[in-house]
């Protein structure tokens, strides 16, 4: 079994049925997404995550996006320590990338997960985590 960490904007792609230039980014979230739990693996997200959908969308439309998961079982929650997070405030400072993606690279590394992003900025983290795009994996 594997896990994935998505990074906030997977689920805004999903969500919002975003399209970029050509790439059907939504088509992709939701086709890996249903991959995921076809081969029973598991989806991570954090109160992070949570955090940083709530800039944009009410709790319900939260509930909405993350109800996408059919079986409850695959979605996980997982932790975030006072240690990751002053590891994420350290590497933030160091390499001048942001706070929130030096916080999603440590917790999927820490829960052995893959991030699943579209953002550039964790080119800069790939020492600590490794990444792919959704359409890499399906």
């Amino acid at each position: 079994m594997v896990n994935f960490y998505f990074d906030t904007c997977i689920w805004r792609d999903y969500y919002e049925n975003r399209i970029d230039k050509f790439k059907p980014l939504g088509e992709f979230a939701l086709l890996l997404i249903n991959k995921i739990f076809e081969d029973g693996d598991f989806i991570l997200y954090s109160d992070f995550v949570v955090k940083e959908l709530q800039i944009k969308y009410s709790a319900e439309e939260i509930k909405a996006i993350l109800d996408v998961v059919g079986s409850k079982k695959q979605l996980i929650k997982v932790n975030i320590s006072e240690i990751q997070a002053k590891e994420a405030a350290l590497i933030s400072k160091q390499r001048n990338v942001a706070f929130g993606d030096a916080l999603h690279a440590i917790i999927s590394r820490d829960n052995f997960a893959l991030l699943v992003t579209r953002d550039n900025h964790f080119q800069l983290l790939l020492d600590i985590v490794d990444v792919a795009l959704p359409e890499e994996l399906i």
